[in-house]
C-alpha cells in the first residue's frame, strides 16, 4: 500500500483508497480460505493499480489456483476459464498461469488447446520443468508415435507415392486425401501433376502441422486443406466439384478402427465421381472415380501366448497368500461382447516383439476380401453370405487370442502388408480370449459372425462367417468394431464378471510382486507387534498407555488397538487386504469403484479376514484430493504404501511430495513401501528408438520437408518399452543412476552425475531405464523381469553419441518432479563412477 501511495501522489486519492481496501480485503478473504472472494478483490486491485502486480503476483496465482480447484470440483467449468482469461489479461506471459490453464484444459480432454497452452509457457521459459513435462505428456496424445514410424518408412511411402503418380499420370487429375496427416500423399498428388489438391483433416494439431508443411514445400495455395471431417464435406460448399481421385490412409490395426468404410461411402455418394463403369469403358479416367487404396484382405491367426493371457485375465489360483476362487470372472475391458459398451473390441501389439514370444496354433485365414472402389459391396457388407472354412490346428497348446492383420492393395500393381513377419511399422490386432475353458470364440464384425469351435488342442478350428442378424445397422457401425467383437462365452446366459484394466491384470497375475509385499508386511507387522509388547499397547502412537483388554477373537481380528496400514494405490490393489489378512491390522484400500471394492469383500471373506478389518478409505474421506491424513484424530499409519512407478514405465508424479507428507502420517517405526527406489540403465544403440522417436531427414519423406514440422513433437523419453525384446545393441552393463529415497529427505538429490565405461564400439542412441524397488532392506522387487506389470522406459539421445569400447561415457542425469533428463558425453580420463552433484 506504502508503494501506491509513494507512486500514486498525483492520481485521485479516492481510487488509492479504494484499492487499499481492496487489497487488504483480498488477504483477509486469503486468511479465512473464501478464495472465490479474494479473486475478486485481487482483479479489481490490479487492474485499478498495475504496479501493484509484482507485488501481489503471488498471492495472485495462488488465490486463482485455489479458487479453479474448488469451481472444478463444482462443475463450473465456463467460471473456471474465464477466470484464467481475467487472469491472462493482467499476466499475459506468466507461464505458471498458462501452463495451469493448459492442465485444466488437458483434464477435461481439449488436447489441442492443452497443448498450445503448453507449448507458450515453454517458450516463455524453456526449462520450466512443469510444463515440459505437460507438453511431453501431450504430445504422446496429439501426434502419436505411430506418425513417426511411418513418416520414417520410406518403402510405405514410395509404394504410395507410385500408385498416386500412376493414377494421376492416368487422367485423375482431381484429388482429395481424405486425413492428410502432414499432407505427404496430397503433395505426391500435387507433385505428381495433378490440376486440384483438397485435403481434410480433423485435428487441429495436425492440420496446423500440415499447413505449415504443405507451406514450406512450395505448394501454399496449390493444396486446399480444411479443418474438418470428410462426413461433413460437401459440394460446392467446400470443394467446388466431384473428384477423380481419393486418397487415404484412415485405416488402424484393425482396418476398420478409424472408420474407412463410414468415409468411402460418403465419399462415392458425395464427393466421388461415379467409378468407372463396365457398359461405358470408353469414359476418360478424368470423369471417373476411384479410391487409392483400391482394397484390402483381411488375415487371422489362432495363437498361444503368455504376454496376451497374463494382461487380459487372471491365470493365477493365490495372490499373495489370498486364494483367488471367491473373485469371481476377472478380465480384461477388451472384450466383444454386445452387453458392455465400456469394451473395446480389440488392442494393439506387435506379435514379434512381445515378451516370450507366440506360438501360431493354426496357419493364417483369409477372413476377408474387401473392393473400396465398389460402393455396393462397401454398403452391401450386412448381408455378405455365409461361407465356411475348416482350419486344422498345427500344433496343440492354450488359445489365447486370435491375430488380426490386413495386406492393403494400393492398386492391381502394388500392396502393403501388415503381417507379424512383415517389416512394418504396423502393430497387428489382438482379439484376447476372457476366459481359459472358452470352447467358443466369436467375432461379430459389421457383416460377419465368425465362431471357432474348440478346444483348440482337440480338433478343427471351425469359422463360419454369416450374416449380421440386424441389417438395419449401418456398415460403418457394424464394422467400426474391427472384426468386430471377438469374446468367448460358455453358455447362452449374461456372465457375471468384473472388467479390469489390462495392467491391473498384470498385476494381480505378478506373484513374486505380491508375495515380496506379503513378507515386508509381515516383517514390520512382527515388529511392531514386538515393540508395543515392549512399550504397552498405545505408546506406538505417541499417546498415553491403555489399559489391557480382552483379546482379539480371531487371529485375523483387528482387537481394539489396531495397526493401521493405508494403501494408495492406483487402480486395484489387493495389498491392503493381504495386510488385513495379517492379524491385528485394520487396512485401509483407495480401491474406488464399487464393482472393484465387491471384489475385495469376496476376497475378504472367502480367506477368513473379518469385515472390520478392511474398510474403503475414499468412502471416508471427504476430499480426494487429501487422501493422505490421519487414520483418526488420535492415530497414525503404522504403514503407507505408495504406488511409485507408472505401468509405462515412469516415476509417478508427484511422488516426492507425497512421500514428504505420507513421512509426518507414521507412527514410529512405521513405514513407507517402498522405502526406497534405485534408478538402473545402460547405453545402447538402437535405429528402432530413433524411428519412433524423430522423422529422420526429408529422405524418407520422399524428399518433402517435414521432419522439421512434426518433430516438435519429438519426445525424449520413450514409455511402454520391452527392452528384453526391443532391437538395441547393448553398449554397456546396467549402471545405477539414482536414488529416491523414500524414508530420508535429506538422503534426495535433483542431479547425478555418473561415469559408465563402453563395452563396445557403436553408437549411443538412447538410455534404457528400469527401478528396483526396495521395500526394505531385505526385500526388493525389479521392473525388468518377465514377470514385472511394467514396461520399461528410455531416454533417447538428441544426438547419438560415438564411442569406442574402452571409453568413458559421462551421464548427467536430473530428476526434476517426475520428469527424466539424461545428457551424455565422452570422458576423456577414467575416473570413478557415481559422483554426486546434489
Amino acid at each position: 500500500v506504502g508503494l501506491l501511495r509513494k507512486r500514486s501522489r498525483k492520481e485521485d486519492p479516492a481510487r488509492n483508497e479504494l484499492v487499499s481496501r481492496s487489497l487488504e480485503s483480498a488477504q483477509q478473504c486469503l486468511f479465512n480460505q473464501d478464495y472465490g472472494t479474494a479473486f475478486v478483490h485481487y482483479l479489481l486491485v490490479l487492474n485499478l493499480a498495475p504496479v501493484l502486480k509484482d507485488f501481489a503476483s503471488e498471492s495472485f496465482r495462488f488465490t486463482l489456483f485455489k479458487w479453479a480447484d474448488e469451481l472444478d470440483s463444482l462443475g463450473r467449468i465456463q467460471d473456471l476459464f474465464d477466470c484464467y482469461e481475467q487472469a491472462l489479461e493482467l499476466f499475459p506471459t506468466d507461464e505458471v498461469i498458462i501452463n495451469s490453464m493448459g492442465e485444466h484444459l488437458f483434464r477435461m480432454g481439449f488436447r489441442d488447446e492443452a497443448a498450445g497452452h503448453f507449448h507458450k509457457a515453454l517458450k516463455l521459459k524453456p526449462d520450466y520443468p512443469e510444463a515440459k513435462e505437460n507438453f511431453y505428456r501431450v504430445a504422446n496424445w496429439l501426434v502419436e508415435r505411430w506418425h513417426f514410424l511411418m513418416l520414417n518408412d520410406r518403402r510405405r511411402n514410395h509404394k504410395y507415392q507410385q500408385a498416386i503418380q500412376k493414377a494421376v499420370e492416368g487422367g485423375c487429375n482431381t484429388v482429395l486425401d481424405i486425413g492428410t496427416g502432414t499432407g505427404i500423399l496430397g503433395m505426391c498428388a500435387k507433385k505428381a501433376g495433378a490440376a486440384e489438391v483438397y485435403a481434410c483433416e480433423l485435428s487441429k494439431t495436425m492440420y496446423e502441422l500440415a499447413c505449415e508443411v504443405v507451406t514450406a514445400n512450395g505448394m501454399n495455395g496449390l493444396i486446399k486443406i480444411l479443418h474438418m471431417k470428410s462426413l461433413e464435406m460437401e459440394v460446392p460448399k467446400d470443394i467446388p466439384k466431384r473428384v477423380s481421385l481419393v486418397v487415404t490412409e484412415t485405416v488402424d490395426a484393425g482396418l476398420f478402427g478409424e472408420g474407412i468404410i463410414e468415409s468411402l461411402i460418403h465419399a462415392w455418394n458425395h464427393l466421388l465421381l461415379p467409378p468407372q463403369s463396365t457398359q461405358d469403358p470408353s469414359r476418360p479416367p478424368s470423369q471417373a472415380g476411384r479410391v487409392i487404396p483400391a482394397g484390402a484382405t483381411v488375415f487371422g491367426m489362432a495363437v498361444q501366448c503368455l504376454e496376451i493371457r497374463r494382461h487380459h485375465r487372471l491365470c493365477v489360483s493365490e495372490i499373495g497368500g489370498l486364494a483367488t476362487a471367491a473373485a469371481g470372472e476377472l478380465h480384461s475391458p477388451v472384450s466383444c461382447s454386445s452387453e458392455d459398451d465400456s469394451t473395446e473390441p480389440y488392442t494393439t501389439e506387435r506379435l514379434s516383439r512381445l515378451p516370450g514370444g507366440y506360438t501360431p496354433l493354426t496357419e493364417p485365414f483369409n477372413a476377408l476380401d474387401i473392393d473400396f472402389n465398389n460402393v455396393q459391396e462397401l454398403e452391401g457388407l450386412c448381408s455378405r453370405e455365409v461361407s465356411r472354412v475348416r482350419l486344422p490346428v498345427t500344433g496343440e497348446g492354450l488359445l489365447d487370442a486370435l491375430a488380426v492383420w490386413f495386406q492393403l492393395h494400393l492398386d492391381q500393381q502394388s500392396s502393403l502388408s501388415t503381417g507379424p513377419k512383415e517389416d512394418t511399422c504396423w502393430e497387428q490386432a489382438i482379439y484376447p480370449v476372457q476366459t481359459p475353458h472358452s470352447r467358443i470364440i466369436y467375432i461379430r464384425h459389421v457383416q460377419c459372425l465368425a465362431k471357432v469351435f474348440g478346444p483348440l488342442e482337440l480338433g478343427d478350428l471351425l469359422p463360419h462367417f454369416s450374416g449380421n442378424p440386424n441389417p438395419s445397422l449401418n456398415a460403418e457401425a457394424e464394422l467400426c468394431s474391427a472384426l468386430a467383437c471377438l469374446g468367448t462365452e460358455q453358455s447362452s446366459g449374461p456372465r457375471d464378471y468384473t472388467m479390469l484394466e489390462c495392467a491391473e491384470m498384470a498385476l494381480l497375475n505378478n506373484q513374486p510382486y505380491h508375495d515380496s509385499f506379503r513378507r515386508a508386511l509381515a516383517k514390520l507387522i512382527t515388529n511392531l507387534k514386538d515393540a508395543r509388547s515392549v512399550q504397552g499397547p498405545s505408546q506406538g502412537q505417541g499417546l498415553e498407555v491403555m489399559p489391557l483388554t480382552d483379546p482379539p477373537s480371531g487371529p485375523m481380528d483387528p482387537g481394539p488397538d489396531p495397526f493401521y496400514v493405508l494403501d494408495v494405490s492406483e487402480g486395484f490393489s489387493v495389498l491392503s487386504l493381504m495386510a488385513a489378512s495379517q492379524g491385528q491390522v485394520k487396512a485401509y484400500s483407495s480401491v474406488e469403484k464399487t464393482q472393484h471394492q465387491a471384489v475385495l469383500r469376496r476376497l475378504a471373506r472367502a480367506n477368513g479376514v473379518p469385515e472390520e478389518a478392511l474398510e474403503f478409505w475414499l468412502n471416508q474421506v471427504e476430499d480426494e484430493q487429501a487422501v493422505l491424513q490421519r487414520p483418526s484424530r488420535e492415530k497414525l499409519w503404522s504403514a503407507i504404501i505408495l504406488d511409485c512407478v507408472e505401468t509405462c514405465g515412469l516415476v509417478r508424479q508427484k511422488l516426492m511430495e507425497k512421500a514428504t507428507l505420507a513421512r509426518c502420517l507414521l507412527e514410529d517405526g512405521g513405514q513407507i513401501f517402498p522405502e526406497r527406489i534405485v534408478l538402473y540403465g545402460m547405453l545402447v544403440e538402437s535405429d528402432t528408438l530413433l524411428l519412433e522417436s524423430a522423422v529422420q531427414g526429408q529422405e524418407p519423406t520422399l524428399g518433402f520437408n517435414i521432419a522439421p514440422f512434426i518433430n516438435q513433437f519429438t519426445v525424449p523419453v520413450h514409455v511402454f518399452l520391452d527392452l528384453s525384446t526391443l532391437q538395441c545393441r547393448h553398449l554397456s552393463d546396467s549402471v545405477e543412476l539414482f536414488i529416491l529415497d523414500l524414508m530420508n529427505t535429506n538422503a534426495n538429490y535433483t542431479n547425478r552425475d555418473v561415469k559408465v565405461q563402453a563395452s563396445a564400439s557403436g553408437r549411443v542412441t538412447a538410455v534404457p531405464f528400469w527401478y528396483q524397488i526396495h521395500l526394505n532392506e531385505e526385500i526388493s522387487l525389479s521392473t525388468f523381469n518377465q514377470d514385472s506389470h511394467w514396461k520399461q522406459a528410455a531416454v533417447v539421445l538428441h544426438q547419438p553419441l560415438a564411442v569406442r569400447e574402452g571409453d568413458w561415457v559421462r551421464l548427467a542425469v536430473t530428476l526434476q518432479k517426475s520428469s527424466i533428463s539424461i545428457s551424455a558425453s565422452i570422458e576423456e580420463e577414467a575416473g570413478e563412477t557415481g559422483t554426486v552433484d546434489c
